[in-house]
C-alpha cells in the first residue's frame, strides 16, 4: 500500500512539474512534448492529449513486440488515465498562481519544474510499480533494436520532440511545445535526478518496508499475466 501511495505521489509530482513548465512557456520536457503539441493544435485539454499520446505509445509497444501481456496493457492504460487526470488538475492549480510574464519569472517556473519532475521521478522509480507507457516504450525499443537503455532513451526523446515539432509547424506555424526549456529539461532533469536519487531513495525504501523482515524485491513473484499474441 505504501508503494501505491508513493507511486501516485510520484505521478502527481510529475504532472505538477510539467504544468509548471507549460506555464513557463519556454518549451516542455521531451516526454510531454507530443501531448502538449496535440493540445496546442487540436484545442483539447492537456489531460486528454496526454491520454491520447500514451495510447499511441502503448500501440507502438504492441507493434514492436508483436505481443502484449493483457495485464500490462490494462495497467499502462490505467496509469495513462490517472496521469491525464493529474495533468488537467495540476495545470488548473498552477494557473491560480500569477502568470509569469517577464523572462526571469518564466525561467523561475522552469527551474521549479525541473526539481518537481525530478522529485516525482524519485518517488515513481522507488515505488517499483508499472512503468508509464513512454518509459515502457523506451525499454521495448532498447530490446527490439539491441540498444543500451541510455541510447534508446535518447532515440525516444528525439523522435518524440521531432514529431511534436513537426505537428506544431504544420498546424500552428511555430515550434509550440519545443523551446529552450525542452533542451534544458532533457539535460538537467538527469543531473537533478542523479543528485536526488542517492539521497532520498534509501530513506523512502526504508519507510516502505518498515517492519517487514528480510525484504528482497527480486524475490517477489508477480501475478502470472495472460499473453495475447498479435
Amino acid at each position: 500500500m505504501k508503494r501505491v501511495i508513493l507511486y501516485i505521489i510520484g505521478l502527481f509530482l510529475l504532472s505538477l512539474g510539467v504544468s509548471f513548465s507549460i506555464q513557463a512557456n519556454l518549451g516542455v520536457s521531451p516526454v510531454s512534448s507530443l501531448a502538449y503539441a496535440l493540445s496546442l493544435t487540436a484545442g483539447l485539454s492537456i489531460g486528454i492529449t496526454t491520454i491520447l499520446a500514451n495510447i499511441l505509445f502503448v500501440a507502438l509497444q504492441v507493434i514492436l513486440k508483436k505481443r502484449i501481456e493483457l495485464r500490462e496493457l490494462f495497467l499502462q492504460l490505467l496509469v495513462a488515465l490517472l496521469f491525464g487526470f493529474f495533468m488537467d488538475a495540476t495545470l488548473l492549480l498552477v494557473q491560480l498562481l500569477p502568470n509569469p510574464e517577464i523572462l526571469l519569472t518564466r525561467f523561475a517556473f522552469l527551474v521549479i519544474s525541473l526539481f518537481i519532475i525530478s522529485a516525482g521521478l524519485v518517488a515513481y522509480f522507488t515505488a517499483k510499480l508499472p512503468l508509464m507507457p513512454y518509459d515502457a516504450l523506451t525499454y521495448v525499443i532498447s530490446e527490439r533494436f539491441d540498444l543500451k537503455f541510455s541510447k534508446a532513451k535518447i532515440t525516444s526523446d528525439l523522435l518524440n520532440v521531432g514529431i511534436a515539432g513537426a505537428v506544431c509547424l504544420v498546424f500552428i506555424q511555430s515550434l509550440g511545445s519545443i523551446g529552450i526549456g525542452t533542451i534544458l529539461a532533457a539535460y538537467y532533469i538527469g543531473k537533478v535526478l542523479g543528485f536526488m536519487m542517492p539521497r532520498f531513495k534509501q530513506p523512502l525504501h526504508k519507510w516502505i518496508y518498515r517492519g517487514v523482515k528480510e525484504v528482497n524485491l527480486e524475490d517477489e513473484v508477480p501475478m502470472k499475466p495472460i499473453k495475447l499474441k498479435l
